[in-house]
């Protein structure tokens, strides 16, 4: 069974358990600023596990991409991957404990032939917070398993969420499969993960998590699981580790082609890390030196600095990433529509580094020398941010270059320098504009103005299922980011101009008034009501053309913004499109 079949197995399994499937979601989420990345199934799907009624039903299941970075120094062991795929099923209020955990034994045993006496699970053992969970024991025995294969964990071990810092959790269970049955008897999950990989983890989610970290209760019970793709693969396939499927195969083969001295982890890492950058570049991120965009320039920097270890010639990241969409293209069609932006994205990172690369390892070795040469163990974080700043060294490449040498970086030492440097640049600045609406000069407040008409008239145009994404203004002009499929042909982008001026010359007035976020629904504004907004909320209306919640500020009326023009329409990622627009009083219009 491959990687395809093995998605389509679950799905249709689950369909016939009255589950209704729904499409994975981007890598970036939406509504949690708190985290970069998706790292679950779930987290898409937080609001309806917290009691908001899904439009599909209460049964779902689907299959999710997922990225994880704290364990990246880990990656090239047989469990531990930066991009994943989880396959997962859920009961918003609907099943408990009993069908969850059948479910799962029945689709591992009986629909993909895993051997019942190779599967051991964990429960929870129980703590102040929440009691031992003795009903998942007693079904796990009434389904065969004995009780030297059912170990009890704290909550370390067997606690799933919340997906942030804070919302719902609970205790879990996880399915284990021994790879080799007759290893010393004593050996559990809790005592060697290399022989027990875990393949499903089915989560009761009862609890609601606050920021002073508070559980409470949830009214509506939730069962939230899932079972990781490429170890599931891997046991299908008799073979070691996840990058012996057909998922990294292809891969791990053209790195051996390029490689003239190729080493076990150092092409499993470059292998885990193209497919991770592929990802995250496949949602229209570019490399850069914040949030998402760090991630994806440090893991594109250490496949490069890996890639010349094993004496890889040339650029090669494109090439690898061609490989890698052709994976994972069928299951994940943006990975294809992406595929000049990812390919372009990875050369020039490639290029920017390689041209720094051999003397940022000249300044480190030196600094090694001064290190052992004054009979010390730590590399001075000033020599960290240096190699951060004029070399485009990760502080974490350095991290992993000093331990490599039996030496420590003082990494608070770098968080200083680095904090100084950012004081420095805010200062020579001089207050300009940094992005957001965070300036409240009258130009960027009559293009915050335009951007809540144009958002109007994208749904008037395009239709109601268009939503704010995500916006950006200076001075010069906006940008906004929407959830649209298709690319808008030049009709469309001329009757969204056409209307945006239209309400301009009407000169309708801007208003606003404070209310409950529930009288914001009512009203109809449009709002991210996934975000945490507070009891109380500004609305501004323009005339009656417009209603979204907001903190302002904004012109007294449309007469003041002048004529609007779209100057770019672009792809973000899936499902995500991107407009840049300018009011002629304000900029210059790129034709």
């Amino acid at each position: 069974m491959n990687a395809q079949q093995l998605r389509q197995t679950f799905l249709n399994y689950f369909r016939t358990h009255q589950h209704a499937l729904i499409g994975s979601a981007s890598l970036i989420p939406e509504h949690d600023p708190s985290v970069l990345f998706t790292t679950a199934g779930m987290h898409p799907l937080v609001t309806f596990l917290l009691g908001e009624p899904h439009p599909a039903g209460r049964r779902l299941a689907n299959y999710q991409k997922c990225v994880r970075t704290n364990d990246i120094t880990e990656v090239g062991d047989v469990t531990h991957l930066t991009f994943f795929e989880m396959l997962g099923n859920w009961s918003l209020g609907d099943y408990w404990k009993a069908d969850s955990i059948q479910f799962s034994y029945v689709f591992l045993t009986a629909h993909l032939g895993l051997d019942a006496e190779r599967l051991h699970v964990t429960c929870f053992v129980g703590d102040t917070d929440s009691p031992r969970d003795n009903e998942a024991v007693a079904i796990w025995q009434s389904l065969g398993i004995p009780p030297q294969r059912i170990t009890l964990l704290p909550k370390a071990d067997n606690w799933w969420g919340p997906a942030g810092t804070t919302g719902p959790c609970g205790p879990d269970s996880e399915i284990f499969y021994d790879t080799n049955p007759d290893g010393p008897p004593e050996e559990t999950p809790a005592t060697n993960s290399q022989r027990f990989w875990e393949i499903w983890n089915n989560v009761f989610i009862m609890y609601n998590l606050d920021a002073n970290g508070n559980y409470g209760t949830l009214t509506q019970r939730n069962i939230d699981t899932g079972m990781g793709l490429e170890r599931t693969l891997a046991v299908l396939q008799g073979v070691s580790s996840p990058y012996e499927t057909d998922l990294f195969v292809p891969i791990i083969e053209h790195i051996h082609a390029l490689a003239h001295n190729p080493q076990l982890f150092a092409v499993r890492i470059i292998a885990d890390h193209i497919r991770a950058a592929t990802a995250i570049l496949a949602e229209g991120i570019e490399p850069g030196n914040v949030d998402q965009p760090y991630v994806a320039r440090r893991l594109i920097r250490r496949a490069v600095r890996y890639g010349r270890e094993i004496s890889i010639n040339g650029h090669f990241l494109g090439k690898l990433a061609e490989t890698t969409i052709s994976t994972l293209a069928d299951a994940y069609p943006e990975f294809e529509q992406q595929r000049d932006h990812i390919c372009t994205a990875l050369d020039q990172e490639e290029i920017r580094f390689e041209r720094t690369l051999a003397r940022g390892q000249k300044m480190f070795a030196k600094a090694v020398e001064t290190c052992r040469r004054q009979a010390g163990s730590i590399i001075p974080g000033e020599v960290v941010f240096n190699l951060y700043d004029t070399y485009g060294f990760p502080a974490e490449l350095t991290e992993e270059l000093a331990a490599q040498h039996g030496l420590i970086v003082d990494m608070d030492g770098f968080r200083s320098a680095f904090a100084a440097h950012q004081e420095r640049s805010r200062q020579s600045t001089g207050g300009r504009f940094q992005g957001g609406l965070t300036d409240h000069g009258h130009e960027t407040t009559q293009l915050h103005t335009a951007t809540h008409l144009l958002h109007e008239a994208l749904r008037r145009v395009l239709g109601p299922h268009v939503e704010q994404r995500g916006s950006n203004i200076t001075t010069e002009r906006l940008r906004f980011d929407f959830s649209h499929s298709d690319k808008l042909n030049r009709e469309q982008i001329t009757e969204v101009e056409q209307l945006v001026n239209d309400t301009i010359q009407q000169q309708l007035p801007v208003t606003w008034a404070e209310m409950s976020l529930g009288e914001a629904r009512q009203s109809n504004a449009i709002g991210l009501f996934g975000e945490r907004y507070g009891e109380r909320v500004k609305v501004y209306r323009i005339g009656d053309f417009s209603t979204e919640i907001c903190g302002g500020p904004h012109v007294a009326h449309t007469g003041e913004l002048g004529a609007f023009r779209i100057t770019k329409e672009s792809a973000v990622g899936s499902g995500v499109r991107r407009i840049r627009a300018v009011l002629e009083t304000t900029s210059e219009i790129d034709v």
